[in-house]
């Protein structure tokens, strides 16, 4: 369970990256042409990318620390959500995902044997 969250949050994190330069790009064309609104788009893609990034973070220390990047996995799918939506939609289940598996591998490694 932990190595399909490290592989679910790398790759999320990644499409979250690509997410989040669509929304800039999306929020760039629109400021270029006046539509209303294009400001927020723009900012809202400069704040997916941080959580991109710790969505990363959370899939690379998904083995050593299962707790602590689920938890990250699971900030970053929400929150990619909630700043960017249409351009998460392939990063955020992959996150969500990620992150419910490193909480599951974690019960998985505390269990005694």
């Amino acid at each position: 369970m932990r190595v399909a969250a490290l592989v679910l949050g790398i790759i999320g994190g990644i499409a979250g990256i690509v997410g989040a330069v669509l929304a800039l790009f999306v929020g760039g064309v629109g400021a270029a042409v006046g539509a209303e609104g294009a400001q927020t788009v723009t900012g809202l893609g400069f704040a997916a990318i941080p959580l991109a990034i710790l969505g990363i973070i959370g899939g690379a220390v998904a083995t050593a620390k299962p707790k602590a990047a689920g938890i990250l996995m699971l900030i970053s799918g929400v929150g990619g959500f909630i700043a960017i939506s249409a351009g998460y939609i392939i990063a955020g289940p992959l996150l969500i995902i990620g992150g419910i598996l490193a909480l599951v591998g974690q019960k998985e490694l505390s269990r005694p044997k």
